[in-house]
């Protein structure tokens, strides 16, 4: 990603959460800890079922007396209704601000050369009231600005940044190993855990009760993580989700993201996995991307 370009991420939608209840009401439900997110800093988090089984992912940023919410726009609708069933009577509005407000990303260095700027994962700047992130999820993703639509021209001009293809961020996302599309391909397929939420500072193993956790924990403390979602290349072929994925006879994972940027949970403890080896699925020939964050012993 080049130093003055920045990006229109017109995949992701925006819900605002506020009220009375909103701290306890998001502490109960989301992975991470709410408690950390504040006007300088914002966390990656996720909403789990209660089996621990992955249903959305999501970066949090505190914004006047609520939270921002940005989330692939695939899955605002069903977002937004899964939190209106956790509500309950608790005192807090939703609303779905994805017609109103626009994320879009810089990178790394424009972000650090703001004012005031930290090179820490989640750390959040103002810029003429808006938000900007550093990507907790990796720090390598850049900075995100939460901005309405009509004061997008205006501070990107004051910004000095020039507008470019989103497809070069979703580019660089799919290097680094972190799903840019297609999150819904996901939904109860895996746990949690297993979307590597840990190793992206997306869950906080200390903060207590949330939807999901107890099995979330187990996996944990257990050392019971056995799959993995990991970046995939293809090599010759075409693949589609629910394919099984061979070494030789032996099935070692399967398919969950097809399309331009595929992911596959892997098993990558199987003594049939070799990160160096090409796999075959039906109709293709892959290799298995270990992205460089990610540390783990076959």
């Amino acid at each position: 990603m080049n130093t003055n370009d920045v990006y229109t991420l017109e995949d992701r939608g925006i819900l605002y959460v506020h009220g009375e209840d909103v701290v306890e009401y998001l502490q109960n439900i989301v992975t991470n800890d709410i408690n950390k997110v504040t006007d300088n800093m914002s966390c990656f988090a996720s909403l789990l079922t209660p089996q621990g089984k992955y249903l959305f992912d999501f970066i949090i940023i505190k914004h006047k007396k609520g939270y921002f919410i940005d989330c692939e726009k695939t899955q605002i609708d069903q977002l937004y209704k899964q939190l209106q069933i956790y509500k309950l009577r608790s005192k807090i509005e939703i609303l779905n601000l994805s017609n109103e407000f626009v994320v879009v990303a810089i990178n790394k260095e424009k972000f650090m050369s703001l004012e005031n700027s930290k090179e820490k994962n989640g750390f959040t700047l103002k810029y003429r009231e808006d938000p900007i992130v550093l990507d907790p999820r990796n720090k390598e993703l850049g900075g995100r600005l939460i901005i309405n639509l009509e004061k997008l021209y205006l501070s990107t001009k004051r910004l000095e940044l020039k507008i470019a293809e989103s497809k070069n961020y979703y580019n660089f996302s799919f290097k680094l190993g972190i799903p840019p599309l297609r999150s819904d391909q996901l939904k109860n397929q895996l746990f949690g855990i297993e979307c590597n939420f840990d190793e992206l500072n997306g869950i906080d193993f200390k903060k207590g009760c949330y939807v999901g956790q107890e099995n979330t924990a187990r996996i944990k403390l257990k050392n019971k993580l056995n799959k993995r979602l990991l970046p995939i290349e293809v090599i010759e072929g075409k693949i589609k989700v629910g394919e099984n994925i061979f070494a030789d006879n032996n099935e070692i994972g399967k398919i969950l993201i097809d399309d331009e940027y595929p992911f596959g949970l892997i098993k990558y403890r199987s003594e049939f996995f070799d990160i160096e080896k090409k796999f075959k699925c039906k109709n293709a020939i892959i290799k298995i991307k270990k992205p460089e964050w990610i540390i783990y012993d076959n």
